[in-house]
């Protein structure tokens, strides 16, 4: 059906896309000056919707409609078991069109008859040069409510197809959650380093990936330290944690969390009401970080999203 996925690197870190002493979990957490009252859940329940707007929409993780790695050489695509990556949609062409992949070259070509448009561009005539999601937009093909672009992952390259009228987006209405409780907002101190140092992070595919990270978050949970090393850049803090709610209560790959940006001494919150699932949670398609094993809580966070059942991968 497609092509098994080989390896996988630098995984994006978004948009994208998450598990030891036993601690309580329930009201564990300390908080300070933590919002209160209504508008504190009024703030999270704005979020929470939010999010699955975000995920129903047109380019949302639900819309994820297949991931298909390229090897050298022509790559057909399309609705036929003849293609080498076959989509599972009805009344496609059999041939879409092909993917070259050289030394130093990607190109499209579509099939005879059939009218592939480019984002911006209108529709194609020949070949065309790809760019991969590496640039700061790469490059958008559609055909009908189909739309692809090329994700690199390490030395790999990937086609990631998208369906407007993915049956997944219908199929979604809601996503539990944890009560919503202000003591899971906890204060915590960011200790930056001079340089990034790297972090090993597993993926959702079996490999591991190495990640840039700012510093650590150090926190109190019920008079214990811990820390929390996010991934990535400047600007407000990307976590990919996991907890001994994971497999029971919450997915078993871990949650993610943003934390804002800290002030100039170095403080911030973490508020795990904010924690969402990644993308491997709604799609097979996506290709997910794992917790560092440094992100790895000994306690349960019964905060943020839970499971996501009944849609099936």
């Amino acid at each position: 059906m497609m092509k098994r996925i080989k390896k996988f690197s630098k995984c994006f870190v978004l948009a994208l896309l998450t598990g030891f002493t036993l601690i309580s979990a329930g009201g564990c957490a300390k908080s300070s000056e933590a919002p209160v009252g209504n508008s504190y859940a009024k703030e999270i329940k704005e979020f929470r919707d939010l999010r699955l707007q975000r995920l129903k929409a047109r380019d949302g993780w639900l819309s994820l409609a297949g991931l298909f790695w390229l090897e050298e050489g022509e790559n057909t695509f399309g609705g036929s078991e003849e293609a080498d990556f076959v989509l599972e949609k009805k009344n496609l062409p059999p041939v879409i069109g092909t993917f070259i992949l050289g030394d130093a070259s990607l190109r499209f070509k579509a099939a005879e008859g059939v009218s592939v448009t480019v984002e911006g561009g209108g529709e194609i005539n020949g070949e065309m040069p790809l760019l991969t999601d590496e640039t700061a937009k790469p490059t958008l093909l559609s055909h009908q409510s189909l739309s692809w672009f090329i994700i690199k992952r390490g030395d790999k390259l990937g086609v990631r197809v998208r369906d407007a009228e993915n049956p997944r987006i219908a199929q979604l209405t809601s996503i539990d959650t944890f009560p919503i409780e202000k003591e899971w907002r906890i204060e915590a101190t960011f200790e930056k380093y001079q340089s990034p140092r790297m972090i090993k992070t597993p993926t959702a595919i079996g490999t591991i990936d190495e990640q840039p990270s700012p510093g650590v978050l150090v926190f109190t949970v019920k008079g214990n330290e811990f820390k929390l090393h996010p991934i990535g850049g400047e600007g407000d803090l990307f976590i990919v944690f996991g907890d001994e709610t994971n497999t029971v209560e919450t997915y078993g790959g871990g949650r993610f969390l943003t934390v804002k940006q800290p002030d100039v001494n170095g403080r911030t919150f973490i508020d795990f009401n904010r924690a969402i699932n990644p993308p491997c949670m709604f799609s097979p398609y996506a290709t997910c970080p794992l917790p560092p094993e440094e992100n790895i809580l000994p306690f349960q966070v019964r905060a943020g999203e839970k499971m996501v059942k009944g849609l099936g991968h």
